[in-house]
């Protein structure tokens, strides 16, 4: 016997719902069946998330709206309600990617990048959870995390903090919540490569995804470089794709994992397994060929 996973006559809500790893999940969810609402700060990118998926057969709606304001949450959470009636899967993926490191990094940046991603997932989590008691649903809420969450890295202090929080936080959450039959996981992705066409026509122009560290022009003469990342040539297997991760998350979230909570699911090649002085050899096998989430990929603007 197969499995087939189905989220048939679920709703699920995604915050921070742009053009990569949101917009990934956000697909992945409605190809298993499940009616999404996209939510971001920019009106913009959710109602592009709402295309990509309808374009594809789908039902979503758009939710712009800033998750650190309990008001707001709360509206947007009502506008799902009001029109479909349920939520049974909850994505927190809100955040700020970028900033700088200890040393050079600004109180109004880390004091905003903790708020979008500690405050989103608190109020998030809270008033969705309430809704799912409130209607007996057993739901499931998903929360982002990095390899930041795990390992220490130079020059991303305020992601660092509340990466690293969140993980625990998910583990709290999840204990609070098991009595209601609801279930909270994470996944902790590694430099997933983008594969929304849109975005990677966009980045063909830009030049890049994340966004350049703006540090002082006059550094004092006590100041030393940090050191060079390269995350590509560090990874085992393959980067992964928004695609990889939809597909997990869409399985955790689904009744097959009904008695998975607290749990973390690593979706990076091998990166967070590696010994860190290992460098892996240049050659090595790709591993077996992406699911594509739909079977056409000839359609307009592709995945």
């Amino acid at each position: 016997m197969g499995v087939e996973v189905s989220l048939a006559d679920k709703v699920a809500l995604v915050t921070g719902a742009g053009p990569n790893i949101g917009s990934g999940i956000a697909l992945a969810l409605a190809r298993y069946g499940a009616q999404v609402a996209c939510n971001d700060l920019q009106e913009e990118a959710a109602a592009a998330c709402v295309r990509r998926i309808e374009r594809h057969g789908g039902e979503a709606m758009a939710i712009p709206g800033d998750v650190t304001d309990e008001a707001d949450v709360q509206r947007y959470i009502d506008e799902v309600l009001g029109r479909w009636g349920r939520i049974d899967i909850l994505v927190n993926n809100a955040a700020i990617l970028g900033g700088r490191g200890l040393l050079e990094e600004s109180l109004e940046f880390f004091n905003r990048a903790v708020e979008v991603a500690g405050a989103g997932t608190f109020l998030n989590c809270k008033h969705v959870a309430i809704s799912m008691i409130e209607r007996g649903i057993r739901g499931s809420i998903v929360n982002i995390l990095s390899s930041n969450a795990w390992q220490g890295a130079p020059g991303v202090i305020a992601y660092a903090f509340h990466k690293g929080g969140q993980a625990n936080f998910t583990r709290a959450a999840a204990m609070d919540l098991a009595p209601y039959g609801i279930r909270v996981n994470s996944y902790s992705p590694t430099a997933p490569r983008p594969d929304n066409p849109e975005l990677l026509a966009e980045l063909r122009t830009s030049g890049g995804l994340r966004p350049g560290p703006q540090s002082p022009p006059d550094r004092p003469p006590w100041w030393r470089e940090p050191g060079r990342f390269d995350v590509r040539r560090n990874m085992p297997m393959e980067p992964s794709t928004p695609t990889d991760i939809g597909h997990c998350v869409a399985w955790m979230c689904s009744d097959y994992a009904r008695l998975i909570t607290g749990c973390d699911f690593v979706i990076d090649g091998g990166a967070r397994a590696k010994y860190w002085g290992y460098t892996p050899p240049e050659e090595k096998a790709e591993p077996v060929a992406l699911i594509p989430l739909y079977d056409d990929e000839t359609m307009p603007g592709g995945f």
